[in-house]
C-alpha cells in the first residue's frame, strides 16, 4: 500500500490539488497529513478527488471546527489533535505536527513517524524508526512546493515536488 504523505499546507489549495493529482497517479489510496492546513478550505481537493484522508491539526489551524466539518463532508477524512497514533496496513504510524510534542520512547513505538512543522524536507532512520517530514506542500517558504510517498511494504520514501 502506498500512502501520501503532505504537512504545512497553509491554504495554498492549487499546490494541495497538484501535489494530490501527482500522488494518485503514483498509486497512493490514502493521504496522512502533519498539520496546519490553515482554512477549512484548505481541504476542498481531498473532497473534490475523494481522497482519503488521516490528519492532525497543527499550529496554525485557526478553526478546527470548520476543518472538521469539511472533512465531514468527504468520504473517509479523519482529523485528530496532534499527535495520534493510527495502525495501517499492519504498520504503526503517528503523526504529529512537532517532534518536540512527543518523546523518544513514542517515537520508538512506532515504525512510522510523520511530522512538518519545520517545512524542511527529511527523513531520517532513527533504530527501526523510520521518520519522514514530507517538507512544505505549500512552498510559501522553500519556494517548492513538497510531500513524499511512502511504501509500507518496502518502506521506501519517494519525495514528490513541483
Amino acid at each position: 500500500m502506498k500512502v501520501g504523505l503532505m504537512a504545512d499546507s497553509h491554504d495554498r489549495v492549487p499546490a494541495i490539488a497538484e501535489l494530490l493529482d501527482v500522488m494518485l497517479g503514483k498509486g497512493v489510496s490514502l493521504v496522512m497529513h502533519a498539520g496546519d492546513y490553515c482554512s477549512p478550505f484548505s481541504l476542498d481537493p481531498f473532497n473534490d478527488k475523494n481522497v482519503a484522508l488521516l490528519g492532525i491539526f497543527g499550529r496554525n489551524d485557526g478553526d478546527p471546527e470548520g476543518l472538521k466539518a469539511t472533512a465531514g463532508k468527504g468520504v473517509g477524512m479523519e482529523l485528530y489533535e496532534s499527535p495520534h497514533s493510527f495502525e495501517v496496513s499492519d504498520q504503526r504510524i503517528l503523526i504529529v505536527h512537532d517532534l518536540g510534542e512527543v518523546n523518544r520512547r513514542s517515537i520508538e513505538a512506532h515504525r512510522y513517524v510523520v511530522h512538518g512543522f519545520t517545512h524542511k524536507q527529511e527523513t531520517i532512520t532513527r533504530g527501526q524508526t523510520i521518520l519522514i517530514n514530507p517538507g512544505e506542500a505549500c512552498g510559501w517558504l522553500t519556494g517548492t512546493c513538497t510531500a513524499a510517498i511512502l511504501d509500507l511494504e518496502s518502506g521506501e520514501v519517494e519525495i514528490v515536488s513541483l
